[in-house]
């Protein structure tokens, strides 16, 4: 009886071992959630179509951010720069427009070490109502 027990549950362990494992490969290839998300992304109103591409270099006390904007809508960039000392001053870059298909460089300092930068976006123009053609700016 004891063997038949000790059997059972050897089996049994096996069956769950397999059963975990198929059920952990199912949940790996199910979709992440953030892309639910993008896929809802346009139902909420907000266009797809803004927001410059930057990236933040940081060479001992002194950011500098490369945006290019690869949309049709002008982007407002800001470079962020918070020092690492308490005594050494954060800074804020003003705003600097990123036009269709341009790019810019914003720099930032600080006194000693650099302990984070970012960039922060906002619309430099009113989105277009839906239906309506983009405006076409003179040379």
């Amino acid at each position: 009886m004891r063997a038949i027990r000790h059997g059972f549950g050897a089996i049994t362990s096996v069956a769950v071992l397999i059963t975990g494992t198929a059920v952990a490969t199912e949940l790996r290839d199910a979709p992440a959630p953030t892309e639910e998300l993008s896929a809802a992304a346009p139902a909420t109103g907000e266009p797809e179509d803004f927001g410059a591409s930057c990236r933040t270099v940081v060479e001992g006390s002194r950011v500098t951010a490369h945006c290019s904007n690869p949309y049709p809508r002008t982007d407002r960039v800001r470079l962020h720069v918070e020092c690492d000392r308490w005594w050494d001053l954060d800074s804020d870059s003003a705003p600097v427009e990123v036009g269709p298909a341009d790019y810019a460089r914003v720099t930032g300092r600080c006194w000693k070490e650099v302990r984070s930068a970012w960039i922060t976006h906002q619309p430099a123009d009113p989105a277009p109502a839906p239906g309506q053609p983009l405006p076409v700016r003179g040379s």
